[in-house]
């Protein structure tokens, strides 16, 4: 990267400093502990009940009204989308993979979940993928990501059931 290049980010780095000083808050203690499940824009549903969204978390329920099958994007061990994927499933990180190897071993899932480390790639992949759901921190959510309602309830309300 050139000198002038590396000088441009750091003027637009400074810059967003004077709008946004917020966005520069430390992540860890800004940041909400509430999930949103998140899907392809073009997913008709709008609304799982949480026994659906943990089998099609599970992998049980491989197929959305319609026929798209169901593409699960997670981030991986230890991002709080993976323990709040473990939680909503009842599982341990141990438990969980040894369930997907499982799975695919068995011939009931062709590959594990897709493992992404960003929450920009989550954005690529519910793009690319028709049939794609993945977790999201509430305040991480972008546009392009459809967000579900879950039990009838969307990220906020009271009785939400992913926190």
């Amino acid at each position: 990267m050139s000198t002038k290049s590396i000088s441009t980010l750091l003027l637009l780095g400074l810059g967003s400093l004077f709008l946004a000083p917020q966005a520069f808050a430390p992540r860890a203690i800004a940041q909400s502990k509430e999930m949103a499940v998140v899907v392809n824009s073009d997913n008709p549903v709008i609304n799982l009940s949480s026994g659906d969204l943990r089998k099609v978390l599970a992998g049980a329920k491989r197929l959305w009204p319609g026929g798209q099958t169901v593409k699960i994007i997670t981030r991986g061990p230890g991002c709080p989308e993976r323990l709040a994927l473990l939680k909503l499933l009842a599982m341990s990180e141990n438990e969980y993979k040894q369930y997907w190897t499982a799975q695919v071993l068995r011939g009931e899932a062709d590959s594990e979940p897709l493992v992404v480390p960003s929450v920009g790639m989550q954005k690529e992949a519910l793009r690319i993928f028709p049939g794609a759901i993945s977790l999201v921190n509430v305040d991480d959510v972008r546009p392009g990501m459809k967000v579900l309602k879950v039990d009838g309830l969307l990220p906020g309300a009271a009785g939400y059931p992913l926190h």
